[in-house]
């Protein structure tokens, strides 16, 4: 999957140049037990296109992150990807998931909003803080889902 990305893609994915993965990227990547660290992925042709994955961080709370292949972008991949860790976040019982966007990832920011309805986009220092409830705790109004909700329209 990794080789799949440009180095602009790369940069968006993981917030700093990644030429290479290290060995320690790769265990952390690749160390999935399908509770605390899950993942879907999409494969075409035997190839890996895209991939999925959420990591616990307690309290019910998955940190998430998403990476399509530069030729499978933009053909939907990574709506299903979301939609798909999502409908497996609320298997697995999380009730919220996050993760943080680069400002300027314009694509991700409305994927984002596209696959996840309700979700809230907080700035937060350099990075854009995705915040998605799930399930019953999506039906509690906060504060700030009105303020997002006022400053988008």
């Amino acid at each position: 999957m990794f080789e799949g990305l440009s180095a602009r893609s790369r940069y968006l994915r993981f917030h700093a140049p990644a030429p290479r993965l290290t060995s320690a990227m790769r265990r952390a990547l690749t160390d999935v037990d399908g509770h605390d660290h899950a993942a879907v992925a999409a494969v075409s042709g035997g190839r890996s296109i895209g991939i999925a994955r959420l990591i616990a961080t307690g309290c019910g709370r998955a940190e998430i992150a998403v990476s399509v292949a530069d030729a499978w972008q933009r053909r939907g991949v990574g709506r299903r990807l979301l939609t798909a860790l999502g409908d497996l976040a609320a298997r697995l019982r999380y009730t919220e998931l996050y993760g943080e966007v680069l400002p300027e990832n314009d694509v991700m920011l409305r994927l984002v909003r596209r696959a996840f309805p309700g979700v809230r986009l907080v700035r937060e220092d350099d990075v854009m803080r995705v915040i998605y409830p799930i399930g019953w705790a999506s039906l509690t109004l906060t504060h700030e889902d009105l303020l997002a909700d006022l400053l988008r329209t």
